[in-house]
């Protein structure tokens, strides 16, 4: 791909099509500093109206905490579980916030040290021990934090704090305290799994994860059944439908979510690869598992479909360019197609963009590290089903009215596509966009309009859009300086139309001490029915979810 170059005090940097140039952005330093809890309820000041009908618990989930003692995390994805609760009722907001209580954690706190290595960030061996102790701890491998600080997931009803491990962490989303620990590895052979699973209308549960052994690296379908066998289940049942291997088993790729539709799951096999020997020899080389991923533009992405009631892997694979997706929007079949709308970008550097060194800089420095970063928007690929050894070759065999995007089947067994747009131009104006979320209980795995987001003229989101496919129109909620979460829809009660709810996100503004705020949109017009104004500072957060107690 080619680039122009940006002069930069320093360093030239090679600009992207995909990339941006600008100048001034404010520091959000403060949206990456440790804040202290707030285990019992504290009252809101609520401004205009929030709507009596909202009953619950908007969750939220992030990091808290990035510093024990004279050690310092490395990586924003480092920091410690802090847990939000903004408990809705009667028009009234009430706010309350606990640190997950993880072996992480709890380690940690006790030596005042860090003592589990995170993401980014390799702890140092125990100065308690002897020098040959501490010479060959650095032989040993990385075991698997349980630092669940990335999203809320919920299984057989029950409320999850997940990242992408092996351990999850069942919370009471009334307390925010921690109930239970739970290990994916007590029930299937996965070393992990992701912190974005997918739920049918029927309660079974799909999720992503990979398993490490002596027969290779495998990507691995799993299905959790909705049923409880007894009152503290947990993932009893859950089981692995199918195990993909890697193109290349030592570099298997990074993937921080998949996609389903009604009768397919859809994995994205991208450029964003992982060296497994750098993760084997990390503690020895004291480099966390970040530097071991790596962006490879020279290698398509490859889309791989699984039927959800067999768990067999489809012969046909799809091939786009390289691109890289941490998000999906929604994916539905129609007409023999099947529709997969992700957020994507040209380039897979982010996660190493995102070090806490990066996002605490100011002035020229910060300008850098945003522009060397592409943005994300929002793209369709329209996958054609029913291929055979008869399909025609070198033809387009997307035939859908109105569509840009294109499928060619190049051989037996592989279709290349290209993408369409979900957007018109002035979402550029925006930064592109996401965090995506749809009215997941009403449209998920089906046709849809709308979709929501963030913008991101900054290394987080800075503003709220909504969009409408029909006419590919835009609303947004924007105010200088200020920097909402992930938008979180909530349908009204008995509504009709797609749309008719609100949107739910926590505004942060790094530039003034304590004000932070819930704020309640309506999801038609995108406009500001209220704001619960919290006497408190937050870091910026990741996901979050809405616990209904109506």
């Amino acid at each position: 791909m080619s680039c122009t170059k940006i002069e930069t005090s320093g360093e030239d940097l090679c600009k992207l099509p995909c990339q941006t140039d600008r100048h001034g952005l404010k520091s959000i330093a403060n949206l990456v500093r440790s804040t202290e809890e707030i285990p019992e309820p504290i009252s809101t000041q609520v401004k205009g109206t929030i709507p009596t009908w909202i009953r619950g618990n908007f969750l939220r989930n992030g990091p808290g905490k990035f510093e024990f003692g004279n050690e310092h995390y490395n990586h924003w994805f480092d920091g410690m579980a802090l847990l939000h609760q903004f408990k809705i009722e009667d028009g009234q907001v009430t706010y309350r916030s606990r640190f997950l209580r993880s072996t992480s954690y709890t380690q940690n706190s006790e030596h005042d040290r860090i003592m589990v290595s995170e993401f980014g960030t390799v702890a140092m061996p125990d100065p308690c021990k002897n020098i040959f102790q501490r010479f060959l701890s650095r032989f040993e491998l990385i075991k698997p934090t349980d630092n669940a600080s990335v999203s809320f997931v919920k299984y057989k009803g029950d409320y999850y704090v997940s990242t992408e491990t092996n351990f999850m962490h069942k919370v009471d989303p009334g307390t925010l305290e921690t109930v239970e620990q739970v290990d994916w590895m007590k029930f299937i052979a996965v070393n992990g799994a992701t912190a974005h699973p997918h739920t049918d209308p029927d309660g079974t549960v799909y999720n992503m994860g990979n398993s490490y052994g002596p027969k290779g690296t495998f990507y691995n379908i799993i299905s959790v059944p909705p049923e409880r066998e007894t009152a503290d289940d947990t993932l009893q049942g859950a089981k692995v439908l199918c195990s993909i291997a890697p193109t290349d088993g030592s570099r298997p790729s990074y993937y921080h979510s998949f996609a389903m539709s009604e009768n397919y799951v859809v994995f994205i096999e991208q450029p964003i690869k992982m060296n497994v020997w750098k993760i084997l020899t990390a503690k020895l080389t004291g480099k966390g598992i970040s530097d071991a991923i790596y962006w490879d533009p020279s290698l398509e992405t490859i889309l791989h479909l699984i039927s959800k009631q067999t768990g067999q892997v489809s012969s046909v694979k799809y091939h786009t360019k390289a691109m890289s997706t941490f998000h999906q929007i929604n994916a539905f079949e129609q007409d023999g197609f099947l529709m997969l709308d992700l957020c994507a970008s040209d380039d897979g550097q982010a996660i190493t963009v995102y070090n806490l060194q990066n996002l605490r800089k100011s002035g020229e420095a910060l300008d850098q590290v945003y522009n060397k970063m592409c943005r994300s928007f929002p793209r369709r690929f329209v996958l054609p089903l029913d291929i055979t050894n008869d399909t025609p070759l070198n033809q387009n065999l997307n035939t859908r009215p109105d569509s840009t995007a294109t499928a060619v089947k190049i051989t037996n067994g592989k279709v290349f596509c290209t993408h369409e747009n979900l957007h018109g131009d002035d979402l550029e104006d925006f930064g592109g966009l996401e965090f995506p979320q749809i009215n997941y209980n009403r449209c998920n795995t089906k046709p849809y309009r709308y979709f929501y987001g963030c913008g991101f003229r900054h290394l987080v989101g800075d503003s709220l859009l909504k969009m409408d496919m029909e006419g590919k129109q835009l609303k947004s909620w924007y105010q200088e300086g200020l920097f909402p979460s992930e938008p979180v829809f909530v349908p009204s009660p008995e509504a009709v139309d797609e749309d008719d709810g609100v949107i739910l996100s926590v505004v942060l503004t790094p530039t003034e001490d304590k004000g932070t705020f819930l704020l309640v949109l309506d999801a038609q017009t995108f406009e500001e029915l209220g704001r619960a104004e919290v006497p408190i500072n937050i870091p910026y957060g990741f996901h979050g979810a809405f616990h209904s107690t109506a």
